[in-house]
């Protein structure tokens, strides 16, 4: 077994997405970790997942949107919470929305289709670490309102998984408390 490996997953943190900045990952470099995040478990080979990617001035536009939307859904937020909305996207170069694409004729559960989506988020995440960058994983309201699934032009059976915020670490991530092996791990005995 090859303890650097290990070492590395012993290292992962996440990196606040006001903490990241330019540069972000070039298109050949996306290319390349967006190629091997996709190297998931996928049961029936469904491929049940999708990647939309933001910056720039779309990331921007995307912003505008998602204020305008909560406004929309709670008309009474205040100027603070508007302006946060507004600028939520702002902070990172580049966020990767990353989509489960639900196959409902499918024999494999929904369940399985979203864990696969999931397994591409989080190696978009490991990616980005071993390539130097940061990255955030985040939802927030705007993961779970079909408006914004379909400004995003994913179709009934399509969701976000998340929103991966990817730049360079401004500082260096604070490690926080992890659970303890004794209190996650048992052994089944019948």
């Amino acid at each position: 077994m090859t303890q650097t490996a290990l070492a590395f997953l012993d290292t992962r943190r996440s990196v606040p997405s006001r903490q990241l900045g330019e540069p972000a990952p070039d298109d050949t470099t996306l290319r390349r970790l967006l190629e091997a995040a996709i190297r998931v478990p996928d049961h029936g080979k469904l491929e049940p997942f999708r990647i939309r990617i933001l910056r720039g001035e779309a990331k921007r536009a995307f912003g505008r949107k998602l204020a305008k939307r909560a406004v929309e859904a709670n008309p009474d937020l205040s100027e603070a919470k508007r302006e946060k909305e507004q600028r939520r996207y702002e902070h990172a170069p580049l966020v990767l929305v990353v989509s489960a694409r639900i196959d409902e004729e499918s024999k494999v559960p929904e369940l399985e289709q979203d864990l696969a989506a999931g397994c591409v988020a989080y190696n978009i995440l490991l990616g980005a670490q071993a390539l130097g960058y940061g990255a955030q994983w985040l939802t927030g309201w705007a993961a779970y309102d079909r408006d914004v699934a379909k400004l995003l032009g994913m179709k009934k059976n399509e969701h976000v998984i998340g929103f991966i915020h990817v730049g360079t670490p401004a500082m260096e991530a604070p490690e926080r408390d992890r659970p303890a092996y004794d209190d996650i791990v048992s052994t089944w005995e019948p």
